[in-house]
């Protein structure tokens, strides 16, 4: 028996780097369900640029998710003038390509600063919120980097794992108080973040079909969303295989070789503009 969807029309709903991306295709989906869309991010014009193409149910405002007291601001101001927030993305991001060895003390950092920290964050604030209530949504964006390693993306794939680690957790804890909890595992996507990568058999999908997939476990809430979901069987028939089998399937679909060999000059926009990504935590780390 089908299980009845839940209507998704006039949901509060924040989206952090919602400018550009996964975000952004997840606030033009939901906006189509009829949501009110909050849209987060650091680079307040694009947000901007996005919340004006989405029309009068999206807001912009800017957001430095490391900024902790800035992002429960955000959510404050969201609640102002939205209403009571009903979901949360969790889906700011960044991820530099390059061999652990050769990775910067500051690089790290600001990885752990945004891809973890700030989603950890932001998962307080919407319990603090949400469970008084008895409703709610907590959408954490993590990656399949979250259930694997990669080369030349150790940081990356630590915080990401830690998102999936919080998120576990987190059900457990909210089991039985009306908030749910779903963590999205994407693979490759094609956005900024996937510029420069060398080919693989790993396909890339496009942000449009992480945004589909996110306002299905909206509308039936389920906690692991893969995208594409073929990857849930992936993950599982990998599972129960010995080490070396598991690391010679990734040599076979070139998951190691696309990080190896990444075209460095065509990200450098990209790692620029990731580098200048968490000033509210930089700004910390020098002045203490």
């Amino acid at each position: 028996m089908a299980k009845t969807q839940r209507s998704l029309t006039g949901k509060v709903v924040a989206i952090t780097g919602g400018g550009r991306g996964i975000g952004r295709s997840i606030a033009e989906a939901l906006t189509r369900e009829g949501a009110r869309v909050a849209i987060g991010d650091l680079d307040r014009e694009s947000a901007e640029r996005t919340a004006e193409a989405l029309g009068p149910n999206a807001l912009a405002l800017g957001l430095d998710v490391t900024d902790h007291a800035g992002f429960t601001a955000f959510l404050d101001e969201v609640e102002r003038t939205l209403g009571p927030l009903d979901v949360l993305v969790n889906n700011a991001g960044i991820m530099p390509v390059t061999p652990l060895a050769e990775e910067s003390p500051a690089s790290i950092a600001r990885q752990l600063d945004i891809n973890l920290h700030a989603v950890i964050h932001g998962t307080q604030e919407a319990i603090r919120r949400m469970r008084p209530r008895g409703t709610g949504h907590i959408v954490n964006v993590a990656s399949i980097a979250g259930r694997s390693g990669f080369p030349h993306l150790a940081t990356y794939c630590a915080t990401k794992h830690g998102v999936v680690g919080l998120s576990e957790a987190v059900r457990q804890e909210l089991r039985g108080t009306g908030v749910e909890v779903s963590v999205v595992m994407p693979s490759l996507v094609r956005t900024e973040l996937a510029t420069g990568l060398a080919d693989s058999r790993v396909p890339i999908i496009g942000p449009e079909v992480v945004a589909a997939e996110v306002v299905s476990a909206l509308k039936v809430p389920r906690f692991d969303v893969f995208v594409p979901r073929s990857n849930a069987l992936l993950v599982q028939l990998t599972s129960a295989l010995p080490r070396r089998w598991r690391e010679a399937l990734g040599r076979w679909l070139k998951a190691d070789t696309s990080l190896l060999h990444a075209d460095r000059s065509a990200r450098v926009e990209y790692e620029a503009r990731a580098a200048a990504s968490a000033p509210a935590a930089e700004e910390e780390r020098t002045t203490v």
